[in-house]
């Protein structure tokens, strides 16, 4: 690496890349002082080539390295700098990752609410795969405080449950340690509370796992806990066996530091006696190294040649394909704008026909209403006033259809208040409660968008009163400023999707799937047999 550095032939913008991996390798080789030294070299470089990536890696090596003030770990002034650049790139993954770092730094310094409060922070963000591990590691943080610092074991096990489900559900983190370490803080939790069965239930599931990392430390913690739950529980020949072997195994890691100390000391020696032998392998080495160096330097060469005509045979591939994609996308833009005027045709056919049944059928109805009062005094007051009872009841229907060119998506409150609307209609009949959870969606959108999104919605709600038995259902509407996401759940009798093909969709899911497809979004469904029903959307905007 040095040699590459050295010839200075790398381009210019993987050099700070360079010099971050190596500062990385004296990280994880715990050399603080060479660690800190190449991230702030790496970070300079990276921030003259503005590298956004590699600006973010070195804030974050930076921002853990060693505080010399407080003689701890992570350092604020870079943790503060971190979550400036990872909000100024909007980048979600140092976001996640600067405010799990701040919460570290105040663990190490005892400052339990401002620890939490940032570990709370990190858990308020969305979660890619790549950030599950800081989720993990969250959720531990915040169960270790509550227990072990603010003496609240009960809101430690909420954590350290939602952790353990967590580890249940996704086959990735489903590894020994993971379980390990759960089982033994759920363990420790309970003990805290005094309740001790599930103490000794979590512990010993614990214990039966076989791991392979810091094995020795970990059996230690086990029979320590052990010891002191039989000792609560009053049975003091198992307390005592624990605390025989804890005993044993603290005997055995002592013994084990010691015979370090003793390797370490003879190993001075030894390397005292090859100083000589050493020497002259560094010098063969360094000619490896530079000859190595040649090597690479003319496999970059050859490489970027290689490189740049694959590029030009790339070039004249996309230039095709681009062709293709022009005629694709105008076909696709007639195709929307038909759609839109058809949208836009049917509204103004509803609104006129709501116009003239108001303007025309009601004035008509009010005047026969009026000739029918003036001759109360003539006929017969009982036939009256059937005659005018039906005669009104018709009058209240013409208002009502009349009236409905005021509802629905295109009226001023736009499509969340029409949702909402029609979630209270169906919700009235007592036997399907329907809940309506938005996010972002402060403003309106284009009103046909708003218009096919609407009827979407109301033809998923009719599926879920017509088939699927329910008695609660939840419609999410979510703005990411870039797409609508819509999701609609149901606790129904639920149904097999692979028997939905798309020549045989049926429930209204042809429909459905139609207006998305034209939106240019994804359906997506997911149920089981008497698990409920969930409907996915995601629509491009």
């Amino acid at each position: 690496m040095n040699k590459i550095e050295s010839k200075n032939k790398l381009p210019q913008h993987l050099r700070a890349k360079l010099i971050f991996f190596k500062a990385y390798y004296y990280r994880i080789s715990q050399n603080d002082s060479l660690s800190f030294k190449y991230h702030n070299e790496a970070f300079k470089t990276a921030k003259h080539n503005n590298d956004t990536l590699t600006i973010l890696s070195t804030l974050s090596g930076l921002s853990q390295s060693y505080d010399y003030n407080d003689d701890l770990p992570y350092r604020i002034d870079y943790l503060e700098e971190l979550k400036k650049q990872a909000f100024k790139f909007n980048n979600n993954n140092y976001k996640i990752t600067q405010s799990f770092l701040k919460g570290n730094y105040y663990l190490f310094r005892d400052r339990d609410s401002l620890a939490l409060e940032n570990y709370k922070i990190t858990l308020n963000y969305n979660f890619s795969k790549r950030d599950s591990t800081i989720l993990l590691n969250t959720l531990t943080n915040i169960g270790i405080l509550y227990n072990e610092n603010l003496n609240l074991p009960d809101s430690a096990l909420h954590y350290y449950n939602k952790r353990l489900k967590l580890i249940n559900t996704n086959k990735v983190f489903q590894s020994k340690t993971n379980y390990f370490n759960s089982f033994l803080n759920i363990g420790t939790a309970h003990n805290y509370k005094n309740d001790l069965d599930k103490a000794l239930l979590f512990t010993l599931k614990a214990d039966s796992i076989p791991i392979v990392e810091n094995v020795l430390t970990r059996k230690l913690i086990i029979k320590q806990n052990l010891s002191d739950i039989y000792t609560k529980l009053g049975d003091y020949k198992k307390a005592f066996y624990f605390l025989s072997e804890y005993n044993k195994l603290n005997d055995s890691l002592n013994r084990r530091e010691l015979a370090r100390g003793i390797a370490k000391y003879e190993n001075q020696e030894l390397r005292i006696q090859n100083l000589e032998s050493e020497a002259k392998r560094k010098q063969n080495r360094n000619l490896f190294f530079g000859a190595l160096g040649l090597i690479l330097f003319g496999s970059i060469v050859f490489y970027l040649i290689q490189k740049n005509t694959k590029r030009q045979q790339k070039l004249a591939e996309q230039e095709k394909a681009l062709e293709s994609q022009k005629l694709a996308t105008v076909l696709k833009e007639q195709e929307l704008v038909t759609i839109d005027a058809m949208i836009e045709g049917q509204e103004k056919e509803r609104q006129r026909i709501a116009n003239d049944l108001h303007d025309d059928l009601g004035g008509l109805m009010a005047t026969v209403k009026l000739h029918f009062n003036a001759l109360k005094d003539k006929e017969s007051p009982e036939l009256f006033d059937k005659t005018n009872a039906l005669i009104e009841e018709a009058y209240q229907k013409v208002r009502s259809v009349a009236h409905a060119k005021n509802s629905g998506v295109i009226a001023k409150q736009g499509l969340l208040k029409a949702v909402k609307d029609m979630a209270d209609k169906v919700s009235a009949s007592n036997t399907l409660s329907i809940e309506v959870i938005d996010h972002g969606l402060d403003q309106r959108l284009e009103n046909s968008l708003e218009l096919t999104l609407f009827r979407i919605i109301q033809e998923l709600i009719t599926n879920v009163v017509k088939h699927a038995e329910a008695s609660e259902a939840t419609v999410h509407l979510t703005n990411h400023d870039d797409s609508i996401n819509i999701m609609v759940e149901d606790n129904g009798k639920g149904f097999n999707p692979s028997q939905i093909t798309k020549t045989k969709k049926g429930m209204g899911i042809s429909s459905i799937d139609k207006r998305v497809e034209h939106l240019d979004g994804k359906l997506t469904i997911e149920s089981e047999q008497n698990k409920g029903t969930t409907i996915i959307i995601d629509i491009p905007i």
